[in-house]
């Protein structure tokens, strides 16, 4: 067509800059903007766009700048394009001032990226005062924009203003309520999670998705909801369109052996036709949770021969099945491999399985030894473990020690100061028992009441 200038347009340059976004060709996209300004098209309003959204696409945030500031009267598309890119290439917060110095009046699709980027700021008072526009400002409700305030409310963790726009919502989607059940299982309100996937499915009949299924099955291994987690299970083999793979298999797998269903997390795991490093960690992990050490390591074995390369999440899960089952040995040979094989830097709550695989062996000093030779400092995770094998074994020569050092380090919960306290009163010092609880009291820390959950068809159970 180039060769025959009166047979095309502004038309035929938009559609051209439209293949090249769906080609990601930044090369081609360049010689479409080179022959925009050699045949004078320019100054056309839709090829400007055009060529802004082309630029956005590609994340070149300096040329999509350089287009959008020479555009004379940039339109609501414009201004739109442009805050989008700055949002997906990371400059958030120049998005908000970019969205703050419009001249036009925003459109609904603007105001969606607005609130995206108010939900990575965490920044919830302009986030509602953008809310609060959206209320005055727009004459229709919109499911999208709905949507869009309510992730931004659950991500700041403003679950009541989530909750009351949810209510009052005129019309409601699969994102919504995923949304409300992702948001309360990632708070730690699983019990409301649980509750909202029943209304769900049961009460409004709406399909959940993959998402909605994988925030449910978290919200179900934190509550040890086994027979919730079981009909999910059930409702996903029923339904053709979800597969049993990647995301969704992991979080089953995760659900299973959390609630303690080891054979039935095996089951799961063995109808997976693609396993990732995160579905060999995760039943290896769970293996060591349930006791089940040496079958963590043949695991562990299956899992080298098939090709998949360990994590640290893989190897924290070994080293904790070997210190729970008195494989010393075999724990100290992962340890090495994961540092000088698999060039994986030791975390905190590796030394600490370490040191807790040492302290329930019998071996404390080794423990202690250990703990001095660490190349970082100790915090309360790795005393903690070093306290917990001194309590088993009675060494009373070692609490004292054990105490100052905990006491000195960082990460110290109250967990921890109860185990000192309940230490001491297992040797019945109980002079030293009461001043741990008197330091607690004037530091105004309390430890919470531990519960016991059962699981009775349809109900879960909680005592205290």
């Amino acid at each position: 067509m180039l060769h025959y200038p009166t047979s095309h347009n502004h038309y035929t340059f938009t559609y051209a800059l439209k293949a090249c976004c769906f080609l990601h060709d930044d090369n081609k996209g360049r010689e479409v903007h080179a022959r925009v300004v050699k045949t004078g098209h320019f100054s056309d309003t839709f090829i400007q766009n055009s060529l802004l959204h082309f630029y956005v696409t590609q994340a070149d945030i300096v040329s999509a700048t350089r287009v959008f500031d020479s555009i004379p009267n940039p339109d609501v598309v414009s201004w739109t394009s442009m805050i989008s890119g700055l949002n997906k290439c990371g400059f958030v917060e120049e998005a908000i001032v970019k969205f703050m110095s419009m001249d036009v009046p925003p459109n609904s699709t603007t105001l969606v990226i607005v609130m995206s980027a108010c939900s990575s700021l965490g920044a919830l008072k302009f986030g509602k005062s953008v809310h609060g526009y959206c209320m005055r400002k727009l004459s229709e409700r919109n499911v999208i924009l709905d949507n869009a305030v309510l992730d931004f409310y659950m991500r700041c963790g403003s679950l009541v203003s989530a909750r009351y726009l949810f209510v009052n919502m005129p019309r409601r989607d699969v994102y919504s309520w995923t949304s409300m059940v992702g948001g309360y299982a990632q708070r730690g309100f699983c019990d409301e999670a649980v509750k909202l996937f029943q209304g769900m499915v049961q009460g409004e009949e709406v399909e959940p998705n993959e998402a909605t299924i994988v925030n449910v099955l978290s919200a179900c291994s934190s509550i040890g909801a086994l027979s919730l987690g079981q009909w999910v299970n059930s409702y996903i083999s029923a339904r053709p369109d979800l597969v049993l793979n990647g995301i969704l298999g992991n979080a089953l797998i995760n659900m299973y052996v959390k609630c303690g269903e080891v054979g039935m997390a095996v089951s799961v795991f063995k109808t997976l036709v693609c396993k990732d490093h995160i579905s060999w960690s995760t039943i290896i992990s769970g293996m060591a949770m349930n006791g089940y050490g040496i079958h963590t390591l043949q695991l562990f074995s299956l899992m080298l021969v098939h090709g998949i390369p360990p994590d640290d999440v893989t190897f924290l899960g070994l080293l904790s099945a070997c210190s729970h089952a008195g494989l010393v040995d075999q724990g100290l040979m992962i340890f090495n491999a994961m540092k000088n094989v698999y060039r994986i830097a030791p975390q905190t709550l590796h030394y600490a399985c370490l040191v807790d695989m040492y302290g329930r062996a019998g071996f404390l000093e080794e423990a202690e030894n250990f703990m001095k030779e660490m190349p970082t400092e100790a915090d309360g995770v790795v005393w903690g473990a070093l306290l917990n094998a001194c309590k088993i074994h009675g060494n009373e020569k070692m609490l004292k020690r054990i105490r100052n050092g905990l006491l000195k380090s960082r990460g110290v919960s109250i967990g921890t100061y109860a185990l000192i306290s309940n230490t001491y009163a297992t040797h019945e010092r109980w002079d030293e028992a009461n001043k741990v609880r008197d330091e607690m009291r004037q530091m105004g820390l309390k430890k919470l009441a531990a519960y016991s959950q059962i699981d009775v068809d349809p109900n879960t159970l909680t005592f205290f």
